[in-house]
């Protein structure tokens, strides 16, 4: 499951299946009895690690949850305990896998941040290849130069001249990419500014850039993986 599919309940207090006591959504054992409480809420990893919705995380850190809760959870402990407990071991396990996977990576912490504060997934609707605004100029030039590159190959023309032009179209690409990730590390900065004294619409502006930001990510990879086989091809002549 990606990590904008992911649902979130609102839920606030989950009943231990040992001792019937209430426990806080984000308590992973019962304050009652100890025990392991089942998993009461799908779709907050932030939460589940005990980590702020920020969009900077510490990398030992994260790694260093990862580590604890994979020991607390982990099945071999319950093997004797009840199947209410192994069955939330096995729950509390995969759901961390899950968590700190996508938490590892800036993109896909992203998407999941998005996803928990409702908005849409960051792709293109009903899979159509809309080209951002931004980039018509990039595009248009980039499907001039790889038109006549196939044009080239196609009629002969030395593999070395190929190498060169395919190259040469990449260049802009790849500076815009750089260009790219580097104002969706300052837009992940603002919104670890904003997030708690920001307003709601302060935040929703930075959110929706962040979700535009990753659309334009995804064409830009397209773009590129658009080279890579243009490339491979020009390789084959060679």
């Amino acid at each position: 499951m990606t990590p904008e599919s992911i649902p979130v309940r609102d839920v606030s207090a989950i009943e231990c299946r040992t001792c019937g006591a209430g426990a806080p959504v984000d308590e992973h054992f019962c304050p009652n009895c100890s025990r392991i409480l089942a998993l009461g809420r799908h779709g907050d990893y932030f939460s589940f690690l005990g980590l702020p919705r920020a969009l900077t995380i510490d990398a030992a850190d994260l790694e260093r949850r990862f580590r604890e809760l994979s020991r607390k959870f982990h099945p071999d402990f319950y093997y004797n305990a009840t199947s209410a407990e192994r069955l939330a071991s096995l729950e509390r396990s995969s759901y961390l896998n899950d968590a700190v996977r996508a938490l590892r990576n800036p993109v896909t912490r992203i998407e999941h941040l998005l996803a928990i504060e409702g908005l849409p997934p960051a792709r293109s609707e009903q899979g159509t290849a809309k080209v951002p605004p931004s980039l018509l100029e990039e595009v248009f030039a980039l499907n001039e130069e790889l038109d006549e590159i196939r044009e080239l190959r196609e009629a002969g023309g030395p593999a070395s001249e190929l190498a060169a032009r395919v190259e040469k179209a990449r260049q802009p690409i790849e500076a815009r990419r750089e260009s790219h990730e580097a104002h969706l590390r300052e837009l992940s900065e603002r919104w670890d500014a904003q997030r708690e004294a920001g307003t709601p619409e302060q935040k929703r502006v930075i959110l929706t850039a962040l979700r535009e930001q990753l659309l334009e990510r995804n064409y830009i990879n397209n773009l590129l993986a658009s080279i890579d086989r243009e490339s491979s091809h020009t390789g084959e002549r060679a």
